[in-house]
């Protein structure tokens, strides 16, 4: 991802331990794909009256279902079957940082899904680059480009909204949180 916004690199060692679990990682990467649409399902009907917002987070939670039938594709062709969800600790910690109030709630959330979606863009690109040539690196490919995508969306949807200064401030404040709890998470086989 040339133009990550990221103050944290994610270390080799995740993706060594994806590449050594990685049927863990495809479940996660389902789970995570099921819920980044619910997301923008919940986006969409908190805010009605945001013309643009709805017709980018229905377009987006189409998106992001279709992701997830397509990982479930792989997950089967693999044996498996899905599980069910568990907590995202890295979710969960960074949904700390939202705070309350009409404004900065949508501008948290706006720049908080962004930051995500650029990790996301960051972690299936080196998915993407560890597997072997196929057509499985081809669709980390395209996903890793997908992230990428949403991650300037909810950022030009946080520009689109609230005041620019507001934005920048509170998007560097959001991307130091990011790098603080990615650095403290455990390495495991999952998304974050």
């Amino acid at each position: 991802m040339p133009d990550s916004p990221l103050r944290f690199a994610t270390p080799g060692a995740w993706t060594d331990a994806v590449m050594a679990d990685f049927d863990s990682f495809l479940l996660d990467h389902a789970a995570a794909e099921k819920k980044a649409s619910g997301m923008a399902i919940s986006m969409l009907s908190h805010y009605p009256d945001r013309v643009d917002l709805v017709t980018a987070m229905a377009d987006l939670a189409v998106e992001e279902l279709t992701h997830y039938r397509e990982v479930v594709k792989w997950i089967h062709r693999r044996g498996l079957v899905t599980a069910a969800d568990r907590k995202d600790p890295y979710v969960l910690a960074f949904r700390k940082a939202i705070r309350q109030g009409s404004d900065v709630y949508l501008l948290d959330r706006l720049l908080t899904a962004s930051i995500i979606e650029a990790r996301g863009a960051e972690r299936f690109a080196l998915v993407a680059n560890a597997l072997e040539t196929g057509a499985m690196k081809k669709f980390y490919q395209s996903i890793a480009r997908s992230e990428e995508r949403h991650y300037e969306l909810f950022l030009e949807l946080a520009e689109h909204y609230l005041e620019p200064g507001m934005v920048q401030q509170r998007w560097d404040e959001l991307l130091d949180i990011e790098a603080d709890i990615v650095q403290a998470l455990p390495i495991r086989a999952a998304l974050h």
